[in-house]
């Protein structure tokens, strides 16, 4: 009997439950070959780079207790899918499906390419509750509004396929010719070496779908139950944690909300899953949704050229506690609360009156939950020049947020220890005690205002 092995493409999937590829791929019944390409034009920012080690080496690891491996080469994911089809004799490639513009690409022309060779090639959905070209409105076209697109998509059935990882998998036996394409893991070239700045990462996460099926757990166990209600305070560390591992697919959205579902009050946390499909469905029809304002009269805003602000905003310099807490906590763990990113990124847009382009590019190289889709359509919103987006002139005031979502300054003086002495009252405005060693505001509050609501009302 000819032996024609499977091959297993994992991108943004790396989990074996849940996973329809990997599923299929054993019902075909021949050997399995699990593959892994390092594409120089698909990686991420340095940040992301980072957990995407973790999770390929996570990955490989489960492989191995099931009894194989986790094959990792270098090059054109086209050109290097086929070299291992010609290499090893495989009769199909299954992977899940991806929907950034360059991805999509990819994928189409691989497809068409393979079954050209007569090599079975099928994609499966697994990254989104609904994929992008399912919810639609009644004339066919996407929707723009958020609350409208999410009403219609929850009359849909979710987009599921819940199964625990294989019991047994067989893999096919080594190739010479595929081993010595390999990649050994210390030339993966992912992690940050002179100088290594992920120690905090590291002390933070541990990418993996052990990791993130405890972390689901957790979450709906102790803290989804209040999360609505609590949700917006930084200190309360209530919200899910589950965006980085979502967004490697170390856990299915399906499965997600299954387990929300299955607790109290999941309404407002599940709001927040539409919102991720939300961002995929706008990205699947603007490919260049993180370098053009979707609302033109923006493109003749007078945005300001200011290195030294956006350097001080980049690394927690700003004189505003809030501000210089979220950027730092950034820096340190490659997250931010989300509350924070919205008083972080309407200080750098309207305060500073810089490009949200600047602040997208900053948070797509030091998010390691980064998304193509997610990052510029909240930068777009908070920044007023997108779809469904806050209003430009609604300019959040990072005192009245900072007294507002982080009473007694908590948050704040984790993350800003120079000013960790001051009162409950005075740590939301150190510049008002004459407090030495913590930097003077870089703009004043009320000044700023009045200069980005004039720019605005001059479009």
């Amino acid at each position: 009997m000819t032996v024609s092995p499977t091959l297993v493409w994992f991108r943004e999937d790396f989990r074996l439950a849940d996973n329809q590829a990997l599923h299929e791929a054993v019902q075909r019944g021949q050997p399995l070959i699990c593959l892994f390409i390092l594409d120089e034009t698909t990686l991420m920012g340095a940040a992301a780079q980072w957990w995407l080690d973790g999770a390929i080496h996570a990955l490989a690891a489960d492989l191995r207790a099931k009894g194989g491996d986790l094959h990792v080469l270098r090059g054109p994911a086209q050109s290097v899918v086929e070299t291992v089809v010609q290499a090893t004799g495989a009769g199909a490639v299954f992977w899940n499906r991806r929907y950034d513009p360059h991805g999509r690409e990819t994928d189409t022309g691989i497809k068409a390419a393979l079954q050209g060779q007569g090599v079975v090639a099928r994609s499966f959905a697994g990254a989104l509750l609904h994929e992008p070209w399912t919810v639609r409105t009644q004339s066919g076209s996407p929707y723009k509004i958020f609350t409208a697109f999410w009403r219609a998509a929850c009359t849909l059935p979710v987009q599921a396929f819940l199964r625990p990882a294989p019991e047994k998998l067989v893999f096919a036996a080594p190739v010479p010719a595929l081993e010595a394409l390999r990649v050994p893991p210390e030339q993966y070239g992912l992690l940050p070496t002179t100088p290594d700045w992920a120690g905090g990462l590291r002390e933070t996460w541990v990418p993996g779908e052990a990791q993130a099926c405890a972390q689901l757990a957790d979450f709906c166990q102790y803290d989804q139950a209040d999360y609505a209600q609590t949700r917006d305070f930084p200190a309360k560390e209530s919200t899910s944690g589950l965006s980085p591992f979502l967004r490697f697919g170390h856990v299915s959205p399906a499965r997600v909300w299954e387990s929300a579902q299955a607790r109290p009050n999941p309404e407002k946390f599940l709001t927040e899953l539409g919102w991720r499909d939300f961002a995929w469905s706008l990205l699947f029809e603007t490919p260049d949704l993180a370098s053009r304002n979707l609302r033109p009269e923006f493109d003749a805003m007078p945005w300001r050229t200011d290195p030294k602000g956006l350097a001080a905003w980049q690394h927690g310099q700003t004189g505003y506690p809030l501000v210089d807490a979220g950027m730092r906590e950034l820096w340190h763990t490659g997250v931010m609360h989300n509350r924070v990113r919205m008083v972080v990124a309407s200080f750098l847009v309207k305060h500073l009156l810089i490009d949200w382009r600047e602040g997208e590019r900053w948070f797509a190289d030091t998010l390691v939950d980064y998304d193509p889709a997610s990052n510029p359509m909240n930068w777009q919103w908070g920044a007023g020049t997108g779809v469904d987006a806050a209003p430009y002139f609604r300019i959040m005031n990072p005192v009245l947020q900072s007294r507002k979502f982080d009473p007694q300054g908590a948050y704040i003086r984790s993350w800003v220890p120079e000013i960790a002495h001051l009162s409950d009252k005075d740590i939301h405005t150190p510049w008002e005690t004459g407090c030495r060693g913590y930097v003077a505001p870089i703009v004043d509050h009320a000044m700023a205002r009045a200069r980005a609501l004039a720019a605005w009302k001059a479009l």
